[in-house]
């Protein structure tokens, strides 16, 4: 497995040890450097490419936003820090997670693990993967191409499946539907809304849009949700 070459901007080092030990207990991930400031970080890309840097945002000399407007070639960024106002600007300047302190070590995991790790192309036929799913609409066994599908709405123990032109209902739990579609294609947003990634025309911190319809963002998917879409390369 390809190592990710870590290093750390952080100018308190209680803040930057913590950093260090979490990262040391992710096989995935290797330590090359910590730096106090921006400045010296920036002499130390001057030379050596690395994959992640772990970004404060208060940082002297050189503050955390600065300093990524000025690379050019841009790793993946996590920002580490003590202010949650920061974080539209954060993903609009297309981070990878938005961490504030203090930070537990299942957050920082969580934020590791969107990293994008360099992968083998896939085979151009995959058995496995499905494009279809049939769903017991009425008593007779209805085909969905997945592809149709806009969003999922949760009726208790129904769910109905919207698609451009039409929907269907069916007895389905929302969660079962979650289970069953790709999380590459689907993002649940709200406990009752299940999307497909495809078919967003907008989104902000409460609301994503498909369709000309709006759909609430649920408080507690809202970092998820912002994170996630930003990964697939859609900003504010």
């Amino acid at each position: 497995m390809k190592l990710l070459q870590c290093i750390i901007i952080e100018d308190e080092p209680i803040a930057r040890e913590i950093i260090e030990d979490y990262i040391a207990q992710i096989p995935s991930l290797e330590h090359c450097a910590s730096f106090e400031d921006a400045i010296l970080a920036t002499e130390f890309l001057n030379t050596k490419k690395v994959d992640v840097i772990f970004l404060d945002l208060n940082l002297p000399k050189l503050k955390g936003f600065e300093f990524l407007k000025t690379l050019k070639n841009k790793p993946q960024v996590i920002v580490t820090t003590a202010y949650h106002q920061h974080a539209l600007e954060a993903f609009d300047l297309e981070v990878v997670d938005y961490l504030l302190k203090p930070i537990e070590f299942q957050r920082f995991l969580k934020a590791v693990n969107k990293l994008k790790v360099e992968k083998s192309k896939p085979d151009k036929f995959d058995s496995n993967k499905k494009d279809h799913l049939f769903f017991n609409v009425n008593r007779k066994m209805v085909r969905v191409n997945l592809e149709d599908i806009c969003y999922i709405e949760s009726f208790k123990e129904y769910v109905r499946i919207h698609m451009e032109e039409s929907f269907i209902m069916t007895k389905f739990q929302i969660g079962e539907m979650e289970r069953k579609l790709d999380s590459d294609q689907f993002l649940r947003i709200h406990r009752s809304y299940l999307i497909a990634k495809n078919k967003i025309a907008a989104f902000n911190f409460n609301s994503v849009e498909i369709g000309g319809k709006e759909l609430p963002i649920g408080r507690s998917y809202k970092e998820t949700v912002v994170s996630e879409l930003n990964g697939d390369g859609i900003k504010f």
